[in-house]
């Protein structure tokens, strides 16, 4: 830590006297300069502590020579008496104290060299410290880089370092956050997040201040630090250190993710071709978990970036998930179908199917039932359809719902305009007749009509439709677009 001008005071053998409020005394000294000069300003850089005996300097003149001090930054006044002056010129304290400039009186023993001395170990040491601490926390990043940390695990240890929140941003959605909590800062950073095309942006946040710094990642992605006090010069250096092992940790992470995608994609291959032996092993000899069969085959439509956020949200789970042409497919045990479910729920604009169990044999009619049901159930705009369920809806299912309805409409025309006119229920008889296989008793009875009526509005109804209604091929065909 840098030495402040409290601490300067308090070195008893310099003996050092504060004339002004002790207000401002926290300041940090970056060095010493000793000057005569009446505007040294054109020889500072902000946060010296200057050194004087005031040759030039009296009771008029001090006041501009402080205000010259203030604009330049200086953190303080140190003013050697028993040379020039016996004392400190009243105006200057005076004027230093309403300016907020501390002036410590420096005794006639004390050499302005032993000050130099003092603050220049302090110096030396706060920087032997600051590069002690950038060291160690550049290793620790670099460790958890290459561990099984991973980029969560160094977002979790930069927070921990630098004592504030971290946030990884693809672009303007946070993926990882560190501690969990930090997450609820994302929404209101977006904006300067839009902003940000390279580089580094330092914004306010409530009380904190936060950097926002990108990584040179394929994808655009930004790392947000947030911290209660503007960060200092080693944790800017460790921030640099993490964002240089988080891109590698990064592009390292999507080129394995992007192989593992490629190796199951061809593992779908072989078992959709009926290789499943080859692609078991395959599986086995990759290091990958051979999920206990028989298995739950699924299927999922939607979007190319929530397939993606699907696959992403696998990762991990007891599945094995991939591309499957423009879907993703996955399969595991029995129990996989809860996760799998859960996620593409999480995710929304995902519709999928599911078949099985299937033994590995059987796997290819699995997928082709399962991409059936996802057919399905994205044109009813479901999450998830089984097989079994779309397969007991009959010949209908596998017909275009646009398609069905058209040809429905079509086909009962006549009698739907024929019903509008309030001259008998054709189309509720017909479909009450046909459902009870052409029984005119029961179907009468379910009508609760007399079974001539019901005859009657049967001729009717193949008069206007101009078809043979004992023929089981027309019946068979009005029956699928009464239920179009």
């Amino acid at each position: 830590m840098a030495l402040t001008l409290r601490a300067l005071a308090a070195d008893r053998p310099l003996g050092l006297r504060v004339l002004t409020r002790d207000d401002h005394l926290d300041r940090p000294i970056g060095w010493v300069h000793p000057t005569e000069l009446t505007d040294p300003q054109a020889f500072l850089e902000g946060g010296e502590l200057l050194l004087t005996t005031g040759l030039a300097l009296d009771e008029e003149t001090s006041p501009a020579y402080v205000r010259r001090l203030v604009e330049a930054g200086a953190a303080g006044l140190g003013f050697g008496v028993g040379l020039s002056h016996d004392e400190v010129p009243r105006a200057l304290v005076q004027t230093a104290d309403e300016v907020g400039l501390p002036v410590l009186e420096v005794p006639r023993k004390t050499p302005f060299i032993a000050i130099t001395r003092a603050v220049s170990r302090a110096v030396a040491a706060d920087e032997y410290a600051t590069t002690v601490r950038i060291g160690k926390a550049q290793q620790e990043l670099t460790r958890t880089a290459v561990g099984k940390g991973g980029p969560a695990g160094v977002l979790r240890k930069l927070a921990k370092l630098v004592d504030g929140w971290v946030l990884l941003f693809d672009r303007t959605t946070v993926t990882e956050a560190a501690p969990a909590s930090a997450r609820a800062y994302g929404a209101s950073l977006r904006e300067e997040l839009e902003r940000l095309r390279t580089g580094t942006r330092v914004v306010p946040l409530g009380e904190d201040e936060v950097v926002l710094q990108t990584l040179d990642t394929g994808v655009r992605r930004v790392l947000a630090v947030g911290t209660a006090t503007p960060l200092d010069t080693a944790a800017r250096h460790i921030v640099n250190t993490a964002v240089s092992v988080l891109s590698l940790a990064l592009e390292q992470d999507r080129a394995q993710a992007a192989a593992r995608q490629a190796l199951r994609s061809g593992l779908l291959e072989l078992l959709a071709g009926g290789q499943d032996e080859l692609a078991l092993r395959v599986l086995g000899t990759a290091g990958g978990e051979v999920p206990e069969a028989p298995w739950s085959v699924l299927v999922f439509t939607g979007a190319p970036a929530v397939r993606r956020k699907l696959l992403d949200a696998l990762e991990g789970e007891p599945v094995v998930a991939a591309r499957w042409g423009s879907l993703v497919a996955a399969f595991g045990s029995g129990a996989a179908i809860d996760p799998v479910a859960a996620a593409a729920l999480r995710i929304g604009g995902l519709h999928g199917g599911v078949a099985g169990p299937v033994a590995p044999a059987e796997f290819a009619a699995g997928l082709e039932q399962a991409e059936l049901a996802a057919r399905a159930a994205e044109a009813e705009d479901k999450i998830l359809v089984s097989a079994a369920e779309h397969t007991g809806r009959g010949l209908l299912s596998l017909i275009d719902p646009v398609v069905a309805r058209i040809y429905a409409e079509n086909a009962l025309a006549p009698l739907r305009e024929h019903d509008e006119t309030g001259r008998g229920d054709l189309v509720g008889s017909l479909r009450c007749w046909l459902e009870h296989h052409g029984h005119w008793d029961v179907a009468a009875a379910r009508l609760g009509v007399h079974r001539h009526t019901l005859r009657n509005r049967i001729r009717k109804a193949e008069e206007l439709l101009g078809r043979d209604l004992d023929a089981p091929g027309v019946r068979a065909e009005l029956w699928l677009a009464l239920q179009a």
